[in-house]
């Protein structure tokens, strides 16, 4: 990165010369972001994978905990530090979006705690369904392989899609820069695994996959190739590793350099080095050197403008009618009324409105499916089968209609940048990105249908009130006509089957009226899931809608600054007496030279052709 500071060293230097600030603010974040190099790695999977084994293996540490039985609640968050370190970090508490901005402010509060006691906190042992309201935990550690910025973060199993932590996670992924799906040797790939793995490639850049505990399954070779046919067949282009923490940790412990290379480690090892933390490296080249030479276009722009009237001062006039030409297009990107302005607008009310269209019609279909179940079964007796696809089946819903409303936003962004240049080259700022993690909280569990106990004494009245009238009347009937007393054999086997019909017509209905109340706690439930979801659906887009008018406003404000400072300065030169004429023209000369080697070494630092900032459309 030493390059890049010294770019930036020399970029900031000569727009301090130059008198503006506003560009100074823009390359003063980009040395910000570049003294932040952390890189972000999402390790994700289904419960007891061995995603914790994992990221212990991978820094020789137990730092996450492993149970036989569901072992992580919270994210734990895992980054290189001199001393090793634990802090807990809690949720702020909810408050009112009031306008205030106290929502968005609310800071979290930060505990820190002794390593070794770590489980106790972030684990569903020591804190069961997160009681303890954490939003993740934070560990420092001196590894070599944490050095270069890399982050690792240990997250709770998404279950299959179906559960908070899948929602959760869903909602970090656009954060990360990496993402790790873990699955274990027991068996290839499940259709909720592979439904993960696709919204995972659609809202992170890079993700690979990991096939754990090697060692105690002998046929993990078969499931790997089954593995990657299912990868091939889902048009999946991501590496498999297949790796042994247990190998790791004891090759570790013996320092047996045969036994590490047996476990897998070094390949993935390799893969976080050269493919994750190597690209985050290019990403963050790319972006500096695009401020850079977005920076000294804007700075060139003056300087050549009064350059050119101090050369050719009976040519100036026309330059200066252009400039001030494209400095009024220019003053129509910061209004109100500004295309892009309606264009962001619109584009986000009709979006919001899409988002919400789509997660109800996904949800209603899956309203009609749970229906249909239930009439076919009593809810009573499946209860626990149906909750668990039910859930499931929401959070898919919910999951898949969160990467769409991504990508559309993604989609919404450049439509906004194309008012500002025809070749499309103005940089899109990063949505839904950040250090804060936003979670997507799905409501409480479904309410719970039970099934009415009844015993022996109750089945008997409830038998004898069907059969009481059959016996009264069939009594009569044979006492009357054929001289027999009222309890008759007759009588009474009549009773017996009115009886058992009596109690089959009573189980018929408790049965419907558990089908009644199932369908209404199905009807409750997704009400519940359309208020939360919509909710934060909502929130993210106007997020999203701030950030894009901040960054469009933005640069409408630079490319009217460099416009209105090349009109000034033309002006100024074209004013110029000749004796002062040649001494400036010098100095200027200077100034354009000592910008035009700033781009120059940026444009020999970055991994694409340079673009030049246009004048907008």
């Amino acid at each position: 990165m030493e390059p890049l500071a010294d770019l930036l060293d020399r970029a900031v230097e000569v727009t301090a010369d130059s008198g503006r600030p506003d560009l100074m603010a823009r390359l003063e974040a980009a040395r910000r972001r570049l003294r932040d190099p952390h890189v972000r790695v999402l390790v994700v999977g289904e419960f007891k994978q061995g995603k914790s084994q994992l990221v212990n293996a991978l820094v020789n540490a137990p730092v996450c905990p492993v149970d036989d039985d569901v072992a992580t609640s919270v994210p734990t968050v895992v980054a290189h530090g001199d001393v090793p370190s634990a802090t807990l970090v809690l949720a702020p508490p909810d408050l009112p979006d009031d306008g205030s901005g106290a929502a968005a402010t609310a800071s979290a509060t930060r505990v820190p705690v002794p390593l070794e006691s770590l489980a106790e906190h972030v684990s569903e042992l020591g804190n069961p369904g997160n009681a303890r309201r954490l939003s993740h935990a934070e560990v420092t550690l001196p590894r070599s392989l944490l050095a270069d910025g890399l982050v690792l973060v240990d997250t709770p199993g998404v279950g299959g899609l179906g559960s908070t932590h899948a929602a959760n996670t869903m909602a970090a992924l656009p954060t990360a820069d990496a993402v790790l799906l873990v699955s274990d040797a027991a068996q290839e790939y499940s259709e909720p695994e592979l439904e993960f793995l696709d919204h995972a490639m659609r809202l992170c850049p890079t993700v690979a996959c990991v096939l754990t505990k090697t060692d105690l399954y002998p046929q993990w070779r078969q499931v790997a190739d089954l593995d990657r046919g299912h990868l091939e067949a889902a048009g999946a282009r991501v590496r498999l590793m297949p790796v042994s923490s247990a190998l790791r940790l004891h090759a570790a412990r013996t320092r047996d350099a045969d036994l590490h290379g047996e476990s897998g480690f070094p390949e993935l090892v390799s893969y976080l080095r050269e493919d994750v933390v190597g690209r985050a490296g290019t990403l963050a080249r790319r972006s500096t050197t695009h401020d850079v030479l977005a920076v000294t276009d804007h700075l060139a722009m003056s300087a050549r403008a009064e350059l050119s009237a101090l050369e050719d001062p009976a040519g100036s006039a026309a330059m200066i009618e252009e400039l001030v030409a494209a400095r009024e297009t220019t003053g129509e990107l910061r209004r109100r009324s500004a295309r892009w302005q309606q264009t962001l607008g619109d584009g986000v009310t009709d979006l919001a409105a899409d988002v919400e269209y789509d997660l109800r019609d996904r949800l209603r279909k899956i309203t009609r499916e749970a229906e249909e179940a239930v009439d076919t079964a009593d809810p009573g007796v499946v209860w626990d089968e149906f909750d668990g696809w039910l859930v499931q089946r929401i959070a898919s819903a919910v999951a898949a209609n969160f990467v769409w409303a991504h990508e559309r936003a993604q989609w919404l962004a450049g439509q906004v940048a194309q008012h500002f240049d025809r070749d499309g080259t103005v940089a899109l700022p990063e949505l839904l990105r950040g250090d804060s993690d936003e979670v997507l909280e799905l409501v409480a569990r479904l309410e719970r249908v039970e099934v009415e106990r009844v015993g022996p004494t109750q089945k008997t009245l409830i038998a004898l009130r069907g059969s009481y009238g059959g016996i009264l009347m069939f009594g009569m009937v044979t006492a009357v006509t054929l001289g027999m007393s009222i309890i008759n054999p007759f009588s009474v086997g009549i009773g017996v089957i009115m009886g058992g019909k009596a109690y089959r017509d009573d189980h018929r209905a408790r049965v419907k009226r558990r089908q009644a109340e199932a369908k209404a706690a199905v009807r409750r439930h997704v009400d519940e899931v359309i208020f939360q979801v919509s909710k934060d659906s909502k929130d993210r887009l106007r997020t999203m809608q701030r950030v894009l008018r901040d960054h469009f406003t933005t640069t409408a404000d630079e490319l009217y600054r460099s416009l209105d400072d090349s009109v000034r300065t033309a002006r100024e030169a074209a004013k110029a007496g000749e004796a002062d004429r040649a001494e400036r023209a010098a100095h200027v000369r200077a100034t354009v030279a000592r910008i035009e080697g700033v781009r120059a070494a940026a444009a020999r630092l970055v991994d694409a052709p340079a673009t030049r900032v246009g004048v907008p459309a």
